[in-house]
């Protein structure tokens, strides 16, 4: 690359690196997922089940569509992913203002698989944004006429392929799973378990391939049993506020540790091979909820309302009489008992043959 080049992209701050692309912008647009499309979903189904009236009914109109008050959250999750991308990025606030646009078009051409269309599109319009940022006199004109016009001519050329391509790809997961619950339950959970422990987003991955039913009750087991696994069997360490912070908030927090030891990473990785299986063979646990709520496990419980929320939509649907007693002690047990109980076990067995140590998941 000329140094010319080199330079002007130093000084406009583009930076093509996995890093940037796979793991900062992928983690902004699942927090912009989470805070409209989930945060939607979960105001919904407080509002129905609960029977709170301003959550429950419609608050506006537009064009003969009523909107409740997650309703109104959830439409706006294609321009929240797009800003949350620009502001990882780095864009400067003409550029993450014009991607509101950009991301409401990615997300309704591209369809159920809109997210990943936004995370492509978003991405490329915004470093086109930023190129051009503070090069003119006229820049309140141009950066937002450069970002609106490359987002929303790529959106019309690419976001309907590159929405039924992801939906296609996890369409493909799910029929597999259905067809072989006892290998797919491994595979998915072991897979979509440790990119909820990597630097990653498990959750906006889940969202990009539209994963739900048994495929997504395996992600749900895959998630729980890091999240759950690691909160447990660092007790010891890290006490009740390391509990909190992995069980509830994230294992992703022993990622520094993972580096440093990765046999740490052994007993949850098994663990999820273990549950991910129960959940599809045993309970034949489904997460018909919003796909972002597979790869969230026990975040807010997120993944479980979603499980719960799927259930509601089954039985509105018709497909599902009721949730029964074997629906409820699947649910806790694929995501809490099992964990908490066969995670610690294999970890003591590492822990004797040395491979695991005091002190080797104590949180910074």
């Amino acid at each position: 690359m000329p140094e010319k080049v080199k330079a002007f992209m130093k000084r406009k701050d583009i930076v093509i690196s996995a890093k940037r692309y796979g793991v900062d912008a992928l983690g902004a647009m699942a927090q912009g997922l989470f805070a409209t499309l989930l945060i939607g979903t979960i105001l919904d189904t407080l509002g129905t089940q609960l029977g709170i009236g301003f959550l429950a009914e419609p608050i506006a109109t537009v064009k003969d569509v009523s909107y409740t008050v997650g309703g109104l959250a959830s439409a706006m999750s294609g321009p929240a992913m797009a800003t949350a991308i620009g502001y990882a990025l780095h864009c400067p606030p003409l550029v993450l203002f014009s991607l509101i646009t950009v991301g409401f078009a990615a997300n309704a051409l591209g369809g159920a698989g809109g997210p990943l269309a936004v995370l492509i599109i978003a991405i490329i319009a915004a470093e086109a944004g930023k190129a051009v940022s503070k090069e003119t006199k006229v820049d309140i004109l141009v950066t937002p006429l450069v970002t609106i016009g490359v987002g929303v001519a790529l959106c019309a050329w690419w976001a309907p392929a590159l929405g039924k391509a992801a939906m296609q790809v996890g369409s493909i997961i799910m029929w597999a799973t259905e067809l072989q619950p006892f290998l797919m339950g491994i595979i998915v959970s072991v897979v979509v378990g440790i990119a909820l422990t990597l630097p990653i987003s498990s959750a906006a991955i889940c969202a990009a391939l539209g994963l739900t039913g048994l495929a997504g009750g395996a992600a749900v087991a895959g998630c729980c049993a890091q999240m759950v696994g690691f909160a447990l069997m660092s007790f010891k360490e890290n006490k009740w506020g390391g509990l909190v912070s992995q069980g509830i908030g994230t294992s992703m927090l022993q990622m520094g540790n993972i580096i440093k030891n990765p046999r740490i990473w052994i007993a949850p990785i098994l663990t999820s091979a273990i549950t991910g299986p129960v959940a599809t063979c045993i309970f034949h646990l489904e997460m018909n909820g919003t796909p972002v709520s597979s790869g969230m496990g026990t975040c807010g419980l997120v993944g479980q309302i979603g499980v719960y929320t799927g259930w509601m939509n089954d039985i509105a649907a018709g497909t599902k009489t009721a949730v029964t007693p074997m629906d409820w002690a699947g649910l806790i047990l694929v995501c809490f008992v099992l964990p908490a109980v066969i995670c610690p076990l294999i970890n003591m067995v590492l822990r004797k043959i040395g491979w695991v140590k005091d002190g080797d998941m104590t949180l910074a």
